[in-house]
């Protein structure tokens, strides 16, 4: 299991490590209207997995912001995905105020449910560990990032190339 620290502290994460070429696990989490959504909504795409603690952290502000830009990019074949243990409530009032419109915030809140099954549901906060994920239209895991200190940057460039690599 991936060992991660939040703030300089040790934290537990639940759920099963992901790894590169493993098949991706379903989940259920919310859209903004409060519909489920799941692996299967977006089949036959490829799909960037941001996993952020909370969108009110500069941090995590920053990161979304990021992939937002990057998003124009990637093709019409590419959805990113910031998660988030965020009410929908906030993730859709905080995308207004910063003008994200491509990626989709979709919240683990209800059940921690994308948090088990990628293995980044912190026990100790009922936060998400900043990750990364990168799925192919396949279903198939290309690339992971579980960012050692969950206060820090993800590796940006890699997670962009990652996906670029299966565009081509």
């Amino acid at each position: 299991m991936a060992q991660i620290t939040f703030k300089q502290n040790q934290v537990t994460l639940l759920g099963n490590e992901v790894k590169v070429g493993d098949k991706a696990p379903d989940f259920t989490v919310l859209a903004n209207d409060l519909s489920p959504v799941s692996l299967k909504d977006s089949e036959g795409k490829i799909r960037l997995f941001v996993v952020v603690p909370s969108l009110d952290t500069g941090v995590c502000d920053a990161e979304v912001r990021r992939f937002n830009e990057e998003a124009a990019g990637l093709g019409e074949n590419v959805v990113i995905y910031t998660v988030s243990v965020d009410l929908p409530f906030a993730q859709k009032r905080w995308c207004g105020a910063a003008g994200i419109d491509n990626v989709v915030t979709v919240s683990d809140h209800r059940d921690l449910s994308f948090g088990k099954a990628y293995g980044v549901a912190i026990e100790e906060l009922r936060l998400l560990a900043r990750s990364i994920f990168v799925v192919d239209a396949e279903g198939t895991v290309t690339y992971v990032e579980y960012v050692p200190e969950s206060t820090n940057h993800p590796n940006y460039e890699a997670a962009i190339e990652a996906v670029k690599a299966l565009t081509k």
